[in-house]
This record gives structure tokens, C-alpha cells and sequence, in this order.
């Protein structure tokens, strides 16, 4: 299932500016341009050298969860740096189009300088419970995806009710739209079904997703209630007392 427009809800949203999305898109663009991974940099060489100057860039640059939780100081960044890194055109791309189509919103809502510590925060959160479930993997982990994934979760709570036009494989590709409350917690359901067939540590990680989307989910919800319990404790103009209601 790809996510490819949300309407109606976000109409309005689209014509404002979202300089955070957009500057965490081109980050991650320009970040995998220069890579080795996305094969325009002859720096790297070509074939066996080019496998070699990847690997050598994912253990940089990811999270090697053995690594992270032994506490090795050159690790420590790497749950931030991750979010930037990318391991094909086909990750980048997808990643890129979630966040595209759910971050505007999201931003418009939270605000820039919330929603960008919002984006990193999460992100780094879900790649942290990703590798304390692969505490002894020696594998690496990079995207985006569990940052986007804690956008998808705020997405659901903040505009439960806007049509996200999706494209389904096993109906052909055929565009369907749907409100966010039908389509993202399917979206959630693939992703708790393929994270139970996980056996041999990192590959999609789909834990962090999950993680990721719960983070979301609950930081719009605490961020909601919080400002209605301000709203609610604000001072009458007139008196001296507090609003009861």
C-alpha cells in the first residue's frame, strides 16, 4: 500500500509553507546523492569496491545495535545520523513520498520548531527500542522510517477524518480513497503482521515503525490534552478565579 495524496483536510494546508518537511526531504536527498548508494559519485569506484565503500558507509553512518548499546562513544550519534541515510533509490523514494504527504499537515498543526524536534526525537526513539530488541545484532539500521512513521501516528490522532488517496497491490494498483482512520491503522496491522515473521534481526524494520507510529500517536494525543488543560486554566478577564468547564 502507497500513500499518494491526502485532500479535502489538507487543501488549505498545501498552499502554506512547511520549510521543516521540506528541508528534511532535501537533507535526506542531498545526503543520498553524495552517498555511495546512490551510484552517481565515482568517488566510490564500481562494483566490488562500490559494495565495500557501502558497507563501510552503513557502519558509520547507522546504527549497529551491539555497537550503540555497548556504549562505544563513536555510536552515539548514530541514532540522528541514520535518519538521513538511505540504502536504495527505492527507500529514499518511498520514505520521501510518506513524509511529503503526511508532514505538511502535521507541521501546519504542531508548529515548526515543535514539529522538527518532534521528527527527530521520535525518530531516534524508535531506532533506540529497534536495537534493544537486536541487542546483539551486528547488523546496521538506517531510514528514515521510523521518524515518518511517528508523523503517520500524529497524522491519524490530529486529522482523523482527511481522504488519503492509496494504491493497493492486490487490487491492481487501483487509486482508493479512504479516511485516514481506515487506512493507517491497516497500514499499522501490516506492519505488526510482518514484524511477528521477523527472525534473524535487522531488515525492514518494522518494529521501529511500530514504534514509531505509537510515539506519534501518543505525543499529538498528550500535546491536545495539555493544551486543553491550559485553555481550561486560563484566568477569566473580568475576576480573579480560573475557568471550571
Amino acid at each position: 500500500m502507497i500513500a499518494a495524496w491526502v485532500r479535502d483536510a489538507g487543501r488549505k494546508v498545501r498552499q502554506q509553507s512547511a520549510p521543516v518537511t521540506y528541508a528534511l526531504i532535501v537533507a535526506c536527498c542531498l545526503v543520498f546523492l553524495i552517498s555511495p548508494c546512490s551510484g552517481l559519485n565515482p568517488s566510490y569506484g564500481t562494483g566490488d569496491g562500490l559494495i565495500a565503500a557501502q558497507r563501510v558507509y552503513f557502519e558509520r553512518w547507522g546504527v549497529v545495535p551491539v555497537e550503540l548499546l555497548s556504549g562505544k562513544p563513536r555510536a552515539a550519534l548514530t541514532p540522528v545520523t541514520a535518519l538521513f541515510v538511505h540504502g536504495s533509490w527505492l527507500h529514499l523514494l518511498g520514505n520521501m513520498l510518506f513524509l511529503y504527504v503526511f508532514g505538511m499537515m502535521v507541521e501546519e498543526r504542531m508548529g515548526h520548531l515543535q514539529y522538527g524536534l518532534f521528527y527527530l526525537g521520535c525518530g531516534c526513539l524508535a531506532l533506540l527500542a529497534y536495537a534493544i530488541a537486536h541487542a546483539d545484532s551486528g547488523q546496521t539500521l538506517v531510514g528514515a522510517s521510523g521518524a515518518i512513521s511517528a508523523v503517520l501516528g500524529a497524522f491519524l490522532y490530529l486529522f482523523p477524518k482527511a481522504r488519503v488517496t492509496s494504491l493497493f497491490p492486490f487490487l491492481f494498483f487501483l487509486p482508493l480513497r479512504f479516511p485516514a482512520w481506515v487506512v493507517l491503522p491497516f497500514w499499522v496491522a501490516l506492519q505488526w503482521a510482518a514484524a511477528g515473521q521477523e527472525r534473524q534481526g535487522p531488515g525492514v524494520a518494522y518494529l521501529a515503525h511500530l514504534v514509531g507510529f505509537s510515539l506519534g500517536f501518543v505525543y499529538a494525543w498528550g500535546c491536545r490534552h495539555t493544551q486543553m488543560g491550559r485553555r481550561v486554566a486560563r484566568p477569566w478577564k473580568g475576576g480573579g478565579g480560573r475557568r471550571a468547564g
